[in-house]
């Protein structure tokens, strides 16, 4: 029973969040890590803009904006997230652009000059409870 109760009072309730900047300076929490899957995308409203919120395979988180230049729609978040020469992207689903999700360029032929606004993002560790 003391053996229990002094690993309990180790316990601590990590919990990590995704927050991206805001055009005030300040941060705006979207949504807990664990709530993103790798590899796929969710869609955040920061400031009244659609931002597009990603989880890499390699742990990796990336906000771009959610309007695909190309089509008009606020579907990047939909898109498939990949790699291509080492370079993270997405793919919009709606024409198959691949944007860089680093600095969000579109990567295809004659579209070079076309990028999404990117995020800046920055994932924050809180802890909930702590027992003692």
């Amino acid at each position: 029973m003391t053996a229990e109760l002094a690993e309990r009072a180790t316990e601590r309730a990590v919990d990590a969040h995704v927050q991206i900047a805001t055009a005030d300076g300040g941060w705006t929490t979207v949504c807990g890590v664990a709530q993103l899957v790798p590899g796929r995308g969710v869609a955040a409203l920061v400031d009244g803009e659609q931002v597009a919120v990603f989880l890499d395979r390699d742990g990796t988180v990336y906000a771009v904006g959610n309007l695909d230049p190309f089509s008009g729609a606020h579907v990047i978040s939909r898109g498939l997230v990949g790699s291509r020469k080492g370079v993270p992207v997405v793919m919009s689903p709606m024409y198959k652009e691949a944007f860089d999700l680093r600095t969000g360029l579109c990567l295809d032929g004659d579209d070079q000059a076309v990028a999404l606004p990117v995020h800046e993002v920055r994932v924050r560790e809180t802890v909930a409870a702590e027992v003692v």
